[in-house]
């Protein structure tokens, strides 16, 4: 019974963490991939350079102070957290796969910054435009990551191996991306948005209501339940709200 809890709970953090990072720095790769051909790579790299050592100080920063949270405080408000990111996601994967929101296109990412930077003269030495164009894709989505690593992480008293998955995520993230350079539309984004969005309402759900003193049945095994019952109210709301005309879908703001 033991080696299935821990096994069950592994699994879900693993999962969610993984998936989460991914898709973040799919998201950023796209950025600097546009940046380096378009104005260079020196300036690009330069600006992730940059970046990475700005979300290493915010975890060497905030990173030890959530340890020394009461445990019961800190599931409150990570679990919280949680809920409000993973509805999110799910908000906006459930419109997608339902047609009433265009899904994301990287491709269509790609060429929009390459526009943007091609309208901008570049520098003579150092490209400042490039430089922060780098530093603010990888940042915004690094932070994310770092955002998601820590709560997750610190609430499963985990943060090792949470840190472990987003590393992997990242070289495996590094290595797709510099084989298929620009092709990244060809990754199920939406899908992963969902599975993302599925694992971070679990969790939210799961540690509210540990902070509440609730007793889940099966103790970290009933996180498989929670899975199983969002992917479930996921599937019936993209059945619901799905147009029955496709030819005349009703679009919606994000």
């Amino acid at each position: 019974m033991l080696a299935t809890t821990v096994s069950s709970g592994v699994v879900v953090l693993v999962g969610a963490v993984f998936l989460a990072c991914a898709v973040e720095m799919v998201e950023a790769l796209t950025i600097v991939f546009a940046v380096g051909h378009t104005r260079g790579w020196r300036s690009a790299f330069e600006g992730v350079g940059a970046a990475l050592v700005a979300l290493s100080a915010l975890v060497a920063v905030f990173g030890p102070a959530l340890i020394h949270v009461p445990l019961t405080w800190l599931r409150l408000i990570v679990g919280g957290v949680l809920l409000i990111f993973g509805m999110q996601w799910l908000r906006k994967a459930i419109l997608r796969s339902s047609g009433l929101k265009a899904k994301h296109d990287e491709d269509a990412i790609y060429q929009e910054t390459v526009a943007e930077l091609e309208n901008v003269a570049p520098g003579t030495n150092r490209d400042r435009i490039a430089f922060v164009m780098a530093f603010k894709g990888v940042f915004l989505e690094g932070l994310e990551v770092v955002i998601t690593v820590l709560t997750l992480g610190t609430s499963a008293h985990r943060l090792g191996l949470a840190s472990a998955t987003a590393g992997v995520a990242l070289v495996l993230v590094a290595i797709v991306g510099a084989l298929v350079a620009r092709q990244l539309s060809s990754v199920p984004e939406n899908a992963m948005k969902m599975s993302v969005g599925v694992l971070l309402v679990t969790y939210g759900t799961f540690w509210v209501g540990e902070g509440l003193r609730v007793r889940w049945p099966g103790n970290d095994t009933f996180l498989l339940a929670f899975v199983a019952i969002y992917a479930v109210v996921c599937w019936a709301l993209v059945n619901l709200i799905k147009p029955r005309d496709p030819s005349n879908p009703l679009k919606v703001n994000p």
